[in-house]
């Protein structure tokens, strides 16, 4: 929905925007590192891997929360983005679209990687079952 609506948004605005900034690229993609490893550690630590401290509820609760709000936050994005180069993928043999349409991709892959590693954090806050539940 939103790679369609910003793609019809550019259509009479393109001209007159300032160019894609090529800084999306590098925040996007350290946020979606940085929440992978806060996946990782969390599940280690529900889990009580040996070396690692019990992990407090309320924080498995914020980072529930964070990997929702980026995972929905990351859609949108990745939206945009999406309809930002689909738009300029028509102007490739102009200098300017051109970069746009590769900062625009860029861009959309970070943001599918922060979906990807949100998703992964979700994943990871979830209680693991109790063994003698099943045998109740």
């Amino acid at each position: 929905m939103f790679t369609i609506l910003s793609w019809a948004v550019l259509k009479p605005l393109y001209s007159s925007l300032p160019t894609v900034p090529w800084t999306a690229i590098p925040t996007v993609f350290l946020l979606a590192l940085g929440e992978f490893y806060s996946g990782w550690m969390t599940r280690a630590r529900i889990h009580r891997r040996p070396g690692t401290k019990p992990v407090e509820p309320l924080a498995v609760a914020r980072l529930a929360a964070l990997a929702k709000a980026s995972a929905y936050g990351g859609a949108v994005f990745a939206g945009l983005f999406a309809g930002f180069a689909l738009y300029t993928a028509d102007l490739l043999d102009q200098e300017t679209p051109g970069r746009d349409f590769l900062i625009a991709g860029g861009s959309f892959l970070a943001c599918v990687l922060l979906i990807c590693s949100a998703l992964y954090l979700e994943y990871c806050c979830k209680v693991p079952k109790d063994s003698g539940e099943d045998e109740r």
